[in-house]
C-alpha cells in the first residue's frame, strides 16, 4: 500500500458566510500591521486567500488601488 492510500483525506470545509462588518474589521487588522495577513486568517480560522482578497477590495473601494468597487461590480 502506498503512502497517498494511507494519508487522510482533507475534508472539505463547509462554506461559511461573513458579514460585511466582519471583513471590515478582518481587513482593519491586516493594515494595522502588526500581524501579518497569514497570521490574521490563521488567528481567524479563515483563507489566506480570502483575507487577501478581502484587502484588495477594500484597497479598490478606498480609492487606494484600480478596479471595480463593491457597489460597481455585478452581484
Amino acid at each position: 500500500m502506498g503512502g497517498l492510500e494511507t494519508m487522510e483525506r482533507k475534508k472539505p470545509r463547509p462554506r461559511r458566510s461573513f458579514t460585511s462588518e466582519f471583513k471590515a474589521e478582518i481587513v482593519e487588522l491586516c493594515q494595522r500591521g502588526d500581524r501579518s495577513i497569514g497570521q490574521v486568517a490563521k488567528d481567524f480560522d479563515l483563507t489566506e486567500t480570502n483575507v487577501r482578497s478581502w484587502v484588495k477590495q477594500a484597497e479598490i473601494d478606498h480609492g487606494e488601488r484600480p478596479g471595480l468597487t463593491s457597489e460597481e461590480r455585478p452581484s
